[in-house]
């Protein structure tokens, strides 16, 4: 049975009309935009970064581990600490953090110095969509929740359409900072939108950061978060390594790669828009759905991946199914965690994050072991199937009415 996850700390007042429901989530999904472009930037950019502070390539790559250790500490930490802020305050302050984060990042002069701005820019990240995702669901009707909330993060997938692609040619033509100076411009918009777009928005007496806390208490939650984790870990175990997979088996050249990327985000962009819909009609039916079309996907992939125009379908239904998961897990999470939904669903974002360095692991295990391209996918296949197994053990655990905290 499902309970709404907003009425705890959310009053019905908060309900805008359709306009301003509509600027509301364009602000916050203007933040995901920018978010999504200065995380990934720096993935296309690392020769010309590595150039910039005097060091490798392979140390080069450690500032993109600094960002996300920056989302897995920074997510909890925020939810937890800002329980009693204003979330529109609070929001106004992540995005503050990230343009500074991101300005700092384009005057780095040293490694060192890079590092630290890189983490500073991702701790805003987790708890920005978390709280996102709470702010544009309590503006709605609840029959409408995860719809909203898809339309908070339908930023991201686009900024790996057209933000990333764009300040990575910036990048390359006016010097690796560019792109981060960019990205705080973006920020200052974000900033500008959600302080008069967004509405206040009070948090209830009764939220203190005891109660965001209990939301770990709850088993649900935890199964929440470990299906997300290892479902996840599946695509992640696939897209990690996509580039060799498709020159390799695909017979793409390097340059076109790009092509193949923007592919992939026009899928998740679709994914995560259809998601909210699905899971609005059933939250656990299209966790199971996507679950299910992920581990098909992934199983497939290696196969369709042998020529050109199926490497291109595999793609494109790689990002779709995955990010069908997305909205779907972001409500599920605010369902159970009850008093501590702010925490949870910002804690979506961090293991996600996880399931990124565990898939890119267990990738990379595959093909040491010797094997070819065409099986870290259908690694991420059986993945998703433990996913699926773990989301079915959720469901019936709910079906029996336990969701009790633990002593």
């Amino acid at each position: 049975m499902r309970q709404s996850g907003v009425t705890s700390s959310v009053t019905p007042d908060t309900r805008g009309t359709a306009r301003h429901v509509s600027l509301a989530l364009f602000a916050l999904a203007t933040g995901g935009f920018a978010i999504g472009t200065t995380e990934f930037v720096s993935m296309g950019l690392l020769p010309q970064i590595a150039d910039g502070v005097h060091v490798s390539i392979p140390t080069a790559g450690h500032v993109i581990s600094a960002y996300a250790l920056g989302v897995v500490v920074g997510a909890p930490v925020i939810a937890a600490l800002g329980a009693r802020t204003g979330r529109k305050r609070l929001l106004l302050g992540l995005v503050a953090v990230f343009v500074v984060g991101n300005v700092l990042s384009a005057v780095a002069s040293s490694y060192e110095f890079l590092m630290a701005a890189r983490f500073l820019s991702g701790l805003p990240h987790g708890a920005f969509f978390g709280i996102g995702a709470v702010v544009g669901a309590s503006m709605v009707a609840p029959e409408r929740r995860a719809r909203a909330v898809s339309m908070t993060m339908v930023g991201l997938p686009i900024a790996n359409i057209i933000g990333v692609p764009l300040t990575t040619l910036l990048g390359q033509r006016l010097g690796w900072q560019v792109p981060f100076l960019a990205v705080g411009a973006l920020g200052l918009l974000t900033l500008v939108a959600v302080w008069f777009w967004v509405a206040p928005q009070p948090v209830g007496s009764d939220v203190n950061i005891r109660s965001e806390l209990s939301a770990l208490a709850r088993p649900q939650v935890w199964m929440a978060l470990l299906v997300g984790m290892v479902g996840f870990g599946g695509m992640f175990a696939t897209y990690s390594y996509i580039t060799p997979t498709m020159t390799e088996l695909a017979g793409f050249s390097e340059s076109a790669v790009t092509i193949v990327l923007a592919v992939y985000g026009v899928g998740m962009t679709v994914g995560t828009v259809v998601g909210g819909r699905l899971a609005d009609r059933s939250l656990m039916g299209s966790v199971y759905g996507g679950l299910v079309a992920v581990a098909v996907v992934l199983g497939a992939f290696g196969w369709l991946a042998q020529t050109r125009t199926g490497a291109l379908v595999a793609v494109f239904a790689m990002g779709c199914s995955a990010s069908i998961l997305v909205p779907a897990l972001q409500t599920r999470l605010m369902d159970v965690a009850h008093e501590g939904q702010s925490l949870a669903a910002s804690l979506n974002h961090s293991t996600l994050n996880i399931a990124n360095a565990l898939g890119a692991w267990l990738g990379g295990v595959v093909l040491a072991a010797g094997y070819g391209y065409e099986w870290p996918s259908r690694l991420g296949s059986a993945l998703a199937v433990a996913g699926l197994l773990l989301a079915l053990i959720s469901g019936l655990i709910e079906r029996r009415g336990t969701n009790q905290v633990l002593a």
